[in-house]
């Protein structure tokens, strides 16, 4: 499908992309690519077979290559489109795999002056509480949703290759507008990490907190999972998509003094509404999500 495949960000996300498209043979080589500071992970991920071979000068790691995927920090789009900038060409396809879409239009514009065709944002909804290319799997995006976000200038043909692509390693696509998806993804996955970063800050700081962690039960773990994620990663999401995440907060404390105030006036019946109601709209997102 493609002849050489270049890694930017050989980490968990990047790295299962290697490994998915190896193990698929949707491309004939995998090459990495990164700075200085990313020597130690890339020489790694060649050792454990996720990558062919690494460069640390973007000019030879794009020779020969027909797709990119950018897989770093979303906070470092700008900076990457600006590497790219002397070396893009037109055979070159150029994905990402961010959580954030309109902040990749954004940046795309005012590094090239306006938005490539051949630039074919994607985002896999896949990820894993570890980081790194030690966390790499090759089926990581297996039966996961894929939502690829096209411009009205994308090149049709470039968006249905990156669309195969995603789906000949299991993944589940579909397209969205970019303003669309984040609004939804704030709700859906920004929030609620906010929430939980948030009740593992607030419990970690109480002077009991020994006790509390101690004695948690399951549900706590599993609730406060993701605030194991990636704090570097979650505060470039946060902060790319914080006019969406500003407004969900304002609604959560909205529900959260209702329920309050539900306390405060020992109203049993409205508080048993609202968690009836919760449970009810959770068994709605199950049956969705199952199909």
């Amino acid at each position: 499908m493609f002849n050489n495949l270049c890694i930017i960000g050989v980490g968990l996300i990047g790295g299962s992309v290697a490994r998915a498209a190896r193990k698929h043979g949707l491309c004939k080589k995998i090459t990495g690519f990164g700075r200085e500071n990313d020597l130690q992970n890339l020489e790694l991920a060649k050792k454990l077979g996720v990558i062919d071979d690494y460069n640390l000068n973007v000019e030879a790691a794009l020779t020969g290559v027909d797709c990119v995927v950018i897989a770093t920090p979303g906070g470092s789009l700008e900076a990457i489109f600006t590497l790219l900038k002397p070396f893009w060409r037109d055979d070159i396809i150029c994905t990402d795999v961010g959580s954030t879409k309109a902040n990749v239009f954004s940046a795309a514009e005012r590094v090239f002056g306006e938005i490539p065709n051949n630039l074919v944002p994607a985002h896999p909804i896949a990820g894993a509480e570890q980081s790194g290319v030690i966390a790499s799997v090759d089926d990581l995006f297996v039966a996961k949703r894929l939502i690829i976000t096209p411009h009205k200038l994308t090149d049709p043909l470039a968006m249905q290759r990156i669309w195969s692509f995603w789906e000949k390693i299991g993944a589940k696509v579909v397209a969205m507008d970019a303003n669309y998806h984040d609004a939804i993804l704030a709700a859906t996955s920004h929030l609620p990490h906010i929430v939980a970063f948030a009740m593992v800050d607030l419990l970690g700081h109480k002077d009991e907190q020994s006790a509390i962690f101690q004695y948690a039960a399951g549900g706590f773990r599993d609730f406060t999972r993701i605030a194991s994620s990636d704090p570097t990663m979650w505060t470039d999401i946060c902060l790319a998509n914080k006019h969406e995440i500003i407004q969900l907060i304002d609604d959560l404390k909205d529900e959260l003094t209702k329920i309050q105030q539900c306390l405060q006036n020992d109203d049993q019946q409205k508080l048993f509404n609202t968690f009836n109601y919760a449970g009810q709209a959770r068994q709605r997102f199950l049956r969705i999500y199952e199909n």
